[in-house]
């Protein structure tokens, strides 16, 4: 049996890359939102990772919330998606930044933003560490994008691949 680091192909983006455009990204936000309570929607779980380091660079009263939204996966084919946690905190009328790992086809983010848009936001915007156009079925905003990357399996960073890899301070790509 192969070990979870024997699927690691390469390294697709570095840990330094990485810290660089989380720091840019944060001075987006800072600046976009400088008049602003931003409510903070984190998806569960592969986006811990990026969102700790963002909202630490975030300068801005803000409050923090996660969102569960999981698909049963049969290798890394995605299926029907179930909410898992729902948010604690009101965002009525609020300014809304919804934050995830990856914009892959984009069935997640859509469902998360119209489920959102039904409890009456004053503005809903995105925030990806990382899309893939390539794979793209549905029409998702991103507002604010990390890294654009080709159709590889990505992992690391808080992505995995069968609950390994998260850890791994870079984004990886896996062997077929």
């Amino acid at each position: 049996m192969r070990s979870p680091s024997d699927r690691l192909a390469k390294t697709l983006i570095s840990e330094e890359k990485l810290q660089e455009r989380v720091a840019e990204l944060a001075d987006q936000i800072n600046s976009d939102f400088k008049n602003s309570n931003l409510i903070v929607v984190g998806l569960l779980t592969g986006t811990i990772i990026f969102l700790a380091d963002l909202v630490r660079k975030i300068d801005l009263p803000l409050r923090l919330d996660f969102i569960g939204v999981s698909s049963y996966r049969n290798n890394t084919e995605s299926s029907k998606l179930v909410f898992t946690k729902e948010l604690n905190i009101d965002v009525k009328d609020q300014d809304v930044l919804i934050v995830d790992d990856i914009l892959d086809t984009g069935k997640t983010l859509k469902s998360v933003i119209d489920k959102i848009n039904t409890m009456h936001p004053r503005k809903i915007s995105t925030c990806v560490l990382l899309s893939k156009k390539a794979r793209r079925e549905y029409i998702t905003p991103a507002d604010y994008v990390g890294f654009e990357i080709p159709n590889e399996f990505a992992v690391g960073y808080g992505l995995d691949y069968a609950e390994h890899y998260r850890n791994l301070p870079f984004i990886g790509a896996l062997n077929n």
